[in-house]
């Protein structure tokens, strides 16, 4: 009865002010409820980009997700379990830009509810028990600092340990963390040697690269799979093609650095649609007979 009576006293309200002449106040749109396209710019209703992973339905862009997103898109429900949550970042060269290392670390765990740019650990693909790694962009641009790289290391070790397959899906537009200097680079060659004994003793490691896969992170361990997998129309590359076209001033080749492009040329094995990322890893680990 209230609730009548308050619409009511609303209707009334709103005729009162039609009558004097007053403006009325309008019924705005709720925040929230649409997103534009990055890549075509198109206004989707939220709930169904959600509904469609984060994918455009009409230019078959594939958004930004977060790692625990891509967690739930990739695992049986229910199965992941994770790994080396406790390991933290510090600040070793007490590294200040515009803030220090420590209130740009806090600010984006803040941001993305990670303690680190990657999460790790294991979970069933179809029923697959399967080693995992993932970065996340929107932590440091997703960049590679010591903790990263030593979670990768770990779970590398780990799947060598349970004969477990690996897979590790890299999004990655920062490359190796300049705010960790030299420390940063190291974890190139950790994790790169911790998967050459991987590879010795016999184990699957499917990488799987989206946009963007850039610096440090595409020039290691991302591009050590033995078989890779990229999203459509991912940026992937060192260098950015801005960076390269402005050093060596020439006109790049159209399409140049995406998934697309590096397929023809040999640099990936497949585009996989994120809606099949799961089946196809299911399928790969079969076919290797992991």
């Amino acid at each position: 009865m209230s609730d009548a009576i308050v619409n009511i006293s609303q209707s009334n309200l709103a005729q009162r002010q039609v009558a004097d002449g007053l403006p009325q106040r309008k019924r705005g749109v709720p925040e929230g409820l649409w997103v534009r396209c990055p890549g075509c710019h198109a206004t989707i209703f939220r709930k169904e980009a959600e509904r469609r992973m984060n994918i455009c339905p009409e230019c078959d862009c594939h958004w930004y997700v977060s790692a625990r997103q891509r967690i739930n898109q990739v695992f049986d429900e229910g199965t992941f379990e994770e790994w080396f949550s406790d390991l933290i970042p510090c600040d070793p060269l007490n590294f200040v830009d515009r803030k220090s290392y420590p209130d740009r670390v806090r600010e984006d765990q803040a941001l993305t509810g990670l303690d680190e740019a990657a999460v790790v650990g294991v979970g069933r693909v179809r029923a697959r028990r399967v080693a995992f790694g993932v970065t996340d962009s929107h932590f440091i641009m997703g960049s590679m600092g010591s903790v990263v790289g030593e979670k990768l290391t770990r779970t590398i070790e780990r799947a060598i340990d349970e004969d477990l397959p690996l897979v590790i899906i890299s999004g990655s537009g920062g490359g190796a963390r300049m705010h960790e200097g030299i420390y940063s680079l190291m974890q190139m060659a950790k994790v790169s040697a911790a998967l050459a004994k991987f590879h010795q003793a016999g184990g699957l490691f499917i990488s799987v690269l989206t946009n963007p896969t850039m610096g440090g992170v595409a020039a290691s361990f991302a591009s050590l799979g033995d078989l890779i997998f990229a999203e459509p129309k991912a940026l992937i590359g060192f260098a950015g093609p801005r960076t390269i076209k402005a050093t060596l001033r020439i006109e790049l080749p159209k399409g140049f650095q995406t998934s697309e492009f590096l397929l023809e040329h040999g640099y990936i094995d497949r585009v996989v649609h994120r809606t099949e990322l799961n089946s196809e890893i299911a399928r790969t680990i079969d076919y290797c007979g992991k």
